[in-house]
Formats: structure tokens, sequence, C-alpha cells
């Protein structure tokens, strides 16, 4: 987390395996001063919020940022990726109200491993054109599922929208995004795609690692993402806040639960000993929001927590 005040701290101690090469990687370097996250070579902070996440993603599967011909040809060849196989809408529709968005994503990429399967020479074309077919359609499952459980609309899943971030809240709303909605997508977007040795890029490392096909390898990395002590924090994260009514509710309540010893989540990485970098750009992000939508509560509470944390 970023430090709001000059408050001291003392950086904290490595972990048991700090140090132990686990593989080694091109994509991304973490936390190798403390608080710092590079694509590729390029400093998150200098992308997240510059970068579309095409831009980002391009860099990332292809190896370089793309020229303005190369991003706008990009950008073409994922919109008309969007789309679902009538049989993936079939599976999709059977399955209950009550799922997990995770697993009802961890289902629909094993249905597409079953429809357009990998080759078993595991060509690097091929593998490009699987993670673009899946980045451009994950969002149509999820929300081609998302209204068809809680209303039973099948909706048209193909936008004109340029990014996959306004494509995805079209389909969540039904209409096209404000700019300002889009925009924190995309930032987001950015800020999450890479991650290095995280538990579910690990995860789908050894999966890939026994010579299974880039399908399986991205199941189990969802699995993976879903736990609590993963992915699934962002969620125990934001139920932390949401129990608030104001700041001050929240400080009283926090203070309490840190002298019982008790464990805050979402303060605290094994790998970033000093401060994650993405929250300082994330954090404006909320903060534009909140200001938009007339609404700090829950910025407040967030920013008193954050700052108790520091404490």
């Amino acid at each position: 987390m970023e430090d709001p005040s000059p408050i001291a701290f003392k950086p904290k101690k490595s972990v048991a395996l700090s140090g132990v090469a686990a593989g080694n990687t091109a994509l991304s370097t973490v936390g190798q001063s403390g608080n710092d996250l590079h694509y590729r070579g390029y400093d998150i902070l200098e992308l997240a919020d510059q970068a579309s996440f095409e831009e980002i993603a391009y860099l990332l599967v292809y190896g370089n940022l793309p020229s303005k011909l190369q991003l706008k040809s990009y950008e073409s060849g994922l919109i008309v990726l969007r789309s679902l196989p009538n049989i993936a809408k079939n599976v999709l529709k059977e399955l209950p109200s009550t799922s997990h968005p995770m697993d009802v994503l961890r289902t629909y990429v094993s249905v597409m491993g079953a429809v357009q399967p990998e080759k078993e020479s595991h060509p690097l074309a091929g593998a490009r054109a699987i993670a673009d077919r899946l980045m451009s359609s994950m969002g149509s499952a999820l929300l081609y599922w998302f209204h068809f459980s809680q209303n039973g609309r099948e909706i048209n899943v193909e936008t004109s929208e340029t990014t996959l971030g306004g494509h995805f809240l079209h389909l969540l709303h039904g209409a096209p995004a404000p700019k300002s909605w889009i925009h924190a997508m995309q930032v987001s977007m950015n800020l999450y795609a890479e991650h290095e040795f995280n538990a579910s890029t690990f995860t789908a490392r050894v999966i890939a690692g026994t010579g299974s096909d880039l399908y399986a390898s991205i199941v189990g990395a969802i699995g993976a993402l879903r736990g609590p002590k993963h992915g699934g924090a962002n969620e125990v994260a934001y139920e932390i806040q949401a129990r608030y009514t104001h700041a001050d509710e929240a400080e009283a309540d926090i203070r309490r639960r840190l002298a019982s010893k008790e464990v805050i989540i979402g303060f605290g990485h094994p790998v970033y000993t000093i401060a994650d970098p993405r929250n300082q750009v994330i954090k404006q992000v909320a903060k534009k929001l909140s200001e938009q939508a007339g609404d700090m509560t829950l910025f407040s509470i967030a920013e008193r927590v954050e700052t108790i944390m520091w404490e």
C-alpha cells in the first residue's frame, strides 16, 4: 500500500523461500526494490494510466509495445473474437445462478478447450491465438451467464466497443458506459495483467510443464486465483470495508481487531516488502469515481483503514 503520510516504517523481513529460484520469465519483475512492478522492462507506473489494456496485452503476448497500426489491427482482431460458440452458450445456460463467477469462467475455458483444442505440438502462434480468443470472449461468457441466470435473458455478446473494458461494461449495463468507467476498467486491467510468480501463475506453469495444453493451465490458474488466500482476498477486503457506515466506525473497529491480533486482509505482501506500487494508481481512480458519484463513504472508510494499518 502507498504510504499516505510521512510515517516512518520498517521493511518487512523476507519470507522463508526468498531468493530461491522458481523459474525464469521475461514477462515481468516484481518487488525487486520492495515496491516496483515492471512488464517486459516497463515500469507499471508509466503504463497503467497511459496505455490501453490492448497495448498491455500486445506487449505481454507478443513481446513489444505495438505501433499505432499494429494496435489498430490488434483491436479489430479482438473485437471479432468476442462471440461465443453455441455449445458454450448451452453449457453456460445450465450453470446455476448461485455459481461463483470464477467457476463460470473456469467452466467456459474448459469448454473452449474441447471445442477449439490446442495442437499437441503447442505452437507459439497457436498459443497466442488462444490467449487472444480467451481474453476477448471471457467477459462475453461471464455476462451471458449472468444475464441468463438472473433473468432468463440471452444477450447479444457482440459490441463495437474498441476496448475490452468498454465491452464488458456495455454488456453488464446494456448500454455504453461513461468514459470515466471505461478508463477505470482499463487501469485496473493493466495493473492486474501480469504478476510474475504469484500462486495462479505458478500453478499454470506447473501444469504447462507437464506438457498439458494451455486451456488446462488456465483452468488450473483460475482455480488457484479463486482461493481466499489469493484473488479471493479482494472479496474479503471489500467485505471488511463494506461492513462500516462511516470512517470513524471503521477506525474504532479496526483498532479493536488489531489489539486482538486479528489479521486485516488486504495489507501486507510477501514480495512487496515496502509497498504495493499499484495502490497509488488505483487509489486515485477510486477517488475520482467516488467524487463523480457524489459518495465518498466507501473511499473514506478504505483510506482511514489504510492510514491505521500504516501506523
